[in-house]
């Protein structure tokens, strides 16, 4: 199936707990072995459990494509080895930290969040290997909490702007959509984890959210 539905350690936010990094899936360490197989069959990517400073919350700390990462300043200097084993890192400063919520990216662009400094939304550009953009989602700042997107699609939160969506479109090379998960949220970076392959969406979501989904992340 390209798409599925389920919770991460008993919450429906799955983006908030899941960061998909080029060709690996970053997984809280706490994901018992079932639930780890489970992600392993659907998502068929390299599985790395994995902390950031202790927190289990890798949707929101950590982001990144196959060329770099950008993770929150609160990770050890273990786990910044650990990602440096991986690709290029980035670590994002003390007030404007929550990489995951601050940045949707994929192999083509990013888009950061307007609290990130431009030269800060510089470094992440240079990291990732890519052209980054500050820009809000529906007048949010958390951006990555409004947009999930991949290497074909991104499916953006029902208010957004004509203006903030050309830009997207502009700076990821894909299409934009609008929709929802778990029945109505409008928080569709924090409710869903995508590859290119798959998509894991909150459980609850409706069959007309996951269908508006399989389109927008050209998962069909």
């Amino acid at each position: 199936m390209t798409i599925t539905t389920g919770d991460i350690l008993g919450h429906t936010q799955v983006g908030v707990y899941l960061s998909v990094v080029g060709d690996i899936l970053f997984h809280p360490r706490a994901l018992d072995d079932e639930a780890v197989e489970e992600l392993a069959t659907s998502f068929d990517m390299e599985m790395h459990p994995f902390l950031v400073g202790g927190s289990s919350l890798l949707g929101s700390l950590l982001r990144g494509n196959s060329r770099g990462i950008a993770v929150a300043d609160i990770a050890t200097e273990e786990e910044l080895d650990e990602l440096t084993s991986f690709c290029d890192v980035v670590v994002m400063e003390s007030g404007v930290n929550a990489a995951g919520n601050l940045i949707e990216c994929n192999e083509h662009g990013a888009v950061v969040s307007p609290v990130v400094p431009q030269n800060g939304v510089d470094m992440i550009g240079e990291v990732l290997g890519i052209d980054a953009i500050r820009c809000k989602i529906a007048g949010h700042d958390t951006v990555g909490s409004m947009l999930v997107a991949n290497g074909k699609g991104a499916l953006a939160h029902p208010d957004i702007s004509k203006t903030e969506a050309e830009a997207i479109e502009a700076a990821m090379k894909v299409p934009v959509m609008v929709g929802t998960v778990t029945f109505g949220s409008p928080y569709v970076g924090a409710g869903c984890a995508a590859s290119d392959a798959h998509a894991l969406v909150g459980s609850g979501s409706t069959g007309p959210e996951l269908n508006r989904i399989e389109d927008a992340l050209g998962l069909i």
